[in-house]
């Protein structure tokens, strides 16, 4: 491949660096290379310039520092990970830590006899999450429980032996063989506001989702709802401690009480699974909540995500079971040819010890006391930013209708959605992308989900229409007040840049394959812009060829949009594409050869393009502009 860059012609193809010496950059075979070519940096090196083949394992390597820094500016090109307040995951480590994590990569804790040590550690801290928890204490001393990859397998696993529990209930009760009580289909009984790791359970696991549409108004689903679905084949009830919309918490302690009532009247075992991925490293430190762990007589397991507000290292999870007995014995396995013998009680086998290390880190690190500072400065922040959405007004009315829980007995979650009274010209996925131009990632979404057994869309709330978008800000441990405030700031600046520049946009999909309406003399006249005010063309009407090029507004002046987004300015207004250009038209457009059909746009600044409010004359221009 050649580039004509100016007078002189330089080839992105290399001949391959011979493997001998990685750790100095090489000469490749066969080309003579300037002085530039041999220094150290890798950015003047010949491994800069050539066009990586995303296809196939390149056939020799580079040196360590080279592939360091390709991977850095993969890296560099990602949304900046501790102003995501989308996701729950912690993202900051101490050098000890890390230090630590990286000791974990090398071993694999399935290999107990190995590493005893290593699987000792683990022990200790599902003891620790016990005695966190309030599970009964165990005849041996060891409590029930298992490091996870992340709580969905923490999820399938509570599921899982749940599920066999229930079986060998249900096969006594109804004097079946085995091969008939495999033939039954059993349910769980859960608010539809579930974490993604349930639907793989209903679909992995052969479980019928029995869900309850709690109000948008609290989030939270009651015990009598949820009692009045359950049934002989109900295998359990899941509570969640803190749901990832809102972070509300279902009242485990009233469902308690409700099941234990079934299961007296009907003669019924079901039990309770916790679901704390998020609630359960907040939930102990908040001293005004009722009892909703082991201390509820029918809670037979709990998992969590350690990576996330237990402050370990992603991919960490956990899992208690109340007793070995009827539960974690069910998915037990033994393994001995290792070379000595011990139970797995993981769906997967070989895992690196990397999160048990960071979590036992974590745990004599902080201690409760830092747990609690930790717990008590995340909930003082979301307050801060959800006090300064309550002030914000338009005409006089609140911009904003709040949907977390406030203050307390909740994740340190903000939720919220445009106050539809005010019948603005945008919507909170659009506030979104705006956002977005400050750096900071919050979440949009509409308020539905797809139904795990029908596959089909549906309202996620019982009292709001599927189409209705709303928020959410997750307030991590590293979101300090100062961060806090500078977001509200954001989050004022984006409203008043849509409320004055909403009306101007004109979306239009413009279709992968363009065809040449009669009369025009190219796809690019099909494909210029639309009336304002109007979306698209009336049928059979010709397009107007484009106006000077292309423009991309200002970081401070300009939405981004979901795909590809190219705006055409023409003599009848803006022209928004966004499903990407026909090869060949990037030339007639004035646009770099980088957004072309099926590619995703990307600035001069390497953010991707934005659309241009109105024709804003501060806009830095594409080539043709």
């Amino acid at each position: 491949m050649m580039f004509d860059l100016g007078c002189k012609r330089v080839s992105t193809e290399i001949t391959p660096a011979t493997p001998t010496d990685l750790t100095e950059p090489d000469t490749p075979v066969g080309q003579q290379l300037s002085p530039m070519d041999h220094a150290p940096s890798f950015y003047g090196s010949a491994f800069c310039r050539q066009v990586p083949d995303r296809d196939t394992i390149p056939e020799h390597g580079m040196p360590a520092r080279y592939c360091e820094r390709a991977i850095q500016d993969y890296h560099l090109l990602d949304s900046n990970e501790r102003l995501n307040t989308s996701s729950y995951v912690n993202v900051i480590f101490e050098p000890e830590e890390e230090r630590v994590a990286v000791m974990g990569m090398k071993i694999n804790l399935a290999d107990q006899t190995v590493y005893p040590s290593s699987f000792q550690m683990h022990d200790e801290v599902v003891n620790m999450l016990g005695h966190l928890w309030h599970v009964p204490e165990s005849p041996d001393g060891q409590t029930a429980g298992a490091g996870t990859v992340g709580s969905t397998e923490a999820c399938l696993l509570s599921g899982l032996a749940l599920k066999f529990r229930w079986r060998h209930w249900y096969r006594k009760r109804h004097n079946m063989t085995e091969a008939e009580v495999r033939g039954v289909y059993p349910n769980v009984v859960m608010s539809s506001a579930y974490q993604a790791c349930w639907e793989k359970f209903f679909k992995y696991m052969d479980v019928e989702p029995i869900l309850v549409k709690p109000s948008y108004k609290t989030m939270s689903v009651t015990a009598a709802d949820l009692a009045k679905h359950c049934n002989e084949k109900t295998i359990a009830v899941v509570g969640i401690m803190g749901n990832h919309y809102g972070g509300q918490y279902d009242p485990i302690w009233d469902i308690n009480d409700a099941v234990e009532k079934l299961n007296a009247e009907n003669g019924w075992q079901i039990g309770i699974h916790v679901d704390a991925a998020s609630g359960g490293f907040i939930a102990p430190f908040q001293d005004n909540l009722p009892a909703w762990d082991f201390r509820c007589k029918n809670v037979l397991s709990i998992s969590a995500s350690g990576h996330k507000f237990g402050q370990s290292v992603c991919g960490t999870g956990w899992v208690v079971w109340r007793q070995r007995e009827e539960l974690s014995e069910h998915v037990a396995v033994s393994v001995s040819y290792l070379g000595g013998k011990g139970d797995s009680y993981t769906l997967n086998f070989s895992r690196p010890a990397s999160g048990v290390y960071v979590q036992f880190y974590k745990f004599n690190r902080l201690g409760l006391a830092g747990y609690r500072d930790l717990e008590q400065n995340m909930m003082t922040n979301a307050k801060v930013i959800r006090d300064g959405m309550k002030r914000m007004t338009k005409d006089g009315k609140p911009r904003f209708v709040m949907l977390d829980n406030g203050d307390d007995r909740c994740l340190p979650v903000v939720t919220a959605m445009l106050n539809p009274d005010l019948n603005l010209g945008y919507d909170d996925i659009r506030l979104q992308y705006v956002i977005a131009e400050s750096h900071w990632y919050v979440s949009a979404y509409k308020m539905s989900f797809t139904h795990p057994a029908t596959e089909e869309t549906e309202a996620l709330f019982c009292d709001m229409q599927p189409d209705q978008t709303m928020f959410r800000i997750v307030v991590k441990s590293n979101l300090t007040a100062k961060l806090a405030l500078h977001l509200l700031k954001t989050l004022q600046t984006a409203c008043e840049f849509l409320d004055e520049h909403s009306a101007n946009f004109i979306t239009h999909k413009m279709k992968k394959r363009m065809s040449v309406a009669p009369g025009a003399t190219s796809t690019a006249e099909a494909a210029a812009g639309a009336a304002p005010g109007r979306r698209g063309r009336r049928r059979g009407e010709v397009a107007r060829a484009p106006g000077p090029g292309v423009r991309v507004s200002s970081m401070a002046h300009c939405e981004a949009l979901p795909l590809l987004q190219v705006v055409l300015r023409s003599e009848r207004g803006w022209l928004i594409a966004e499903e990407g250009i026909e090869p060949g038209l990037e030339s007639i457009f004035g646009l770099p050869r980088a957004v072309g059909h099926g590619t995703r746009g990307i600035s001069h600044h390497g953010s991707p393009l934005r659309a241009c409010a109105g024709g804003s004359t501060e806009a830095p221009s594409f080539p043709g502009s």
